[in-house]
């Protein structure tokens, strides 16, 4: 997570006390090269979602930045059901103490996260794909729009969808962050120091979508995959009713002949 985000606002979030918990004792060695990346979930293409995300309705106030000191460009904007944004990922690693994601592989590591699993543990952000929200602010409450812990996304890397939540809350002025799981997923580096991606990630995260097992990824991707084939069915079929009201086109002129 980055440094700015470890102080969480959000007051829709079920905070878990801070420990203090010493690295886990197994020898770490990052292999990312070695651990194969998911190709996408589901049946719903990436390029028919990025066809729905071409224009943008803003519902923020204002813009978010990438990274803290950079200019504040990407606005939150609207779908029917559904809340999107443009952007970087970075890696956000904290929670449960894994080989991944400790303090010796993450300088910013936390041992904690925004929400937990429905059973009180802390999230495993190596192992659940999961996103990040910007704190509320001025700019954009997520809550209002009916997002919070546990609702369901789809983030779109190239060709690829991963399915995920929203597992934690970031720095009310900066966007763009999920967890080690979703990052290895889509194939980005998911290193915690220095992995990521600088852009090309849509960030789709569906209205009143949220599940009652944060880590219940079985059913992150069913919810996903439903919502995101409405979404794409209800841009078809909105395309479709465009045609209808468009007048008919001329007749081609019959081609000259010349005698």
């Amino acid at each position: 997570m980055r440094a700015q985000s470890l102080t969480l606002v959000a007051a829709s979030a079920v905070l878990i006390a801070p420990t203090t918990l010493p690295a886990p004792t197994v020898p770490y060695a990052y292999r990312t090269r070695a651990e194969p990346a998911v190709h996408g979930e589901g049946g719903v293409r990436a390029a028919d979602l990025l066809a729905r995300v071409r224009d943008c309705t803003p519902v923020s106030r204002g813009r978010y930045r990438l990274d803290a000191g950079r200019p504040a460009t990407i606005p939150v904007c609207e779908l029917p059901g559904a809340v999107f944004w443009k952007a970087d990922m970075d890696i956000d690693c904290d929670g449960r103490p894994t080989v991944r994601c400790n303090r010796g592989t993450d300088p910013q590591f936390s041992p904690t996260a925004a929400y937990e699993q429905s059973n009180g543990l802390r999230l495993d952000a190596a192992q659940l794909p999961y996103v990040v929200l910007p704190a509320p602010s001025p700019i954009w409450d997520h809550r209002a729009h009916g997002v919070g812990g546990g609702s369901v996304a789809a983030v779109v890397y190239r060709d690829r969808v991963q399915y995920a939540v929203v597992g934690d809350i970031g720095p009310s002025e900066v966007i763009g962050e999920a967890s080690y799981a979703t990052a290895r997923r889509l194939g980005i580096p998911a290193d915690p120091n220095g992995g990521g991606v600088r852009s090309g990630v849509t960030y789709i995260v569906f209205e009143h979508s949220r599940i009652s097992a944060i880590e219940d990824h079985a059913a992150a991707v069913a919810t996903g995959e439903r919502l995101a084939r409405r979404l794409v069915d209800g841009g078809r079929a909105a395309a479709q009713a465009d045609d209808r009201r468009l007048p008919p086109r001329a007749a081609p002129d019959a081609p000259h002949t010349f005698r």
